[in-house]
């Protein structure tokens, strides 16, 4: 039987089980105990996997996960739209939009050698 990982809601990697789609049906009690235990389970067909079926515990963690991150996007995103509309920005662009290809190149290799 193959098995898929993931990270749970502890932030720990563990696999989980897959089970065929008519078993999925014909035990459906037992494997919606089973996942509530465990966190979930891959259902195939064909030996395909098709869905994952996971605990609620799981859903609410991965769902807050996103918006926490989303969130945290957001955040820095208009962060730096500030940061890109100072007056200073502004003339560094428009420098930038001005400067010939040899004077934009010249700038690349200062730029990377401060990285080294």
């Amino acid at each position: 039987m193959a098995r898929h990982t993931f990270h749970n809601r502890l932030g720990e990697l563990v696999e989980i089980p897959e089970v065929a789609a008519t078993q999925a049906k014909n035990t459906f009690g037992e494997l919606l105990d089973h996942v509530a235990a465990s966190g979930a389970v891959a259902i195939t067909r064909h030996d395909v996997p098709k869905a994952v079926l996971l605990s609620y515990e799981e859903f609410e963690s991965l769902s807050s996960m996103r918006s926490e991150t989303l969130d945290a996007l957001s955040t820095k995103f208009e962060s730096l739209l500030q940061r890109m509309q100072t007056p200073a920005a502004r003339k560094g662009m428009e420098a930038a939009f001005k400067a010939t290809p040899a004077a934009l190149g010249r700038a690349a290799v200062k730029a990377a050698r401060r990285r080294r």
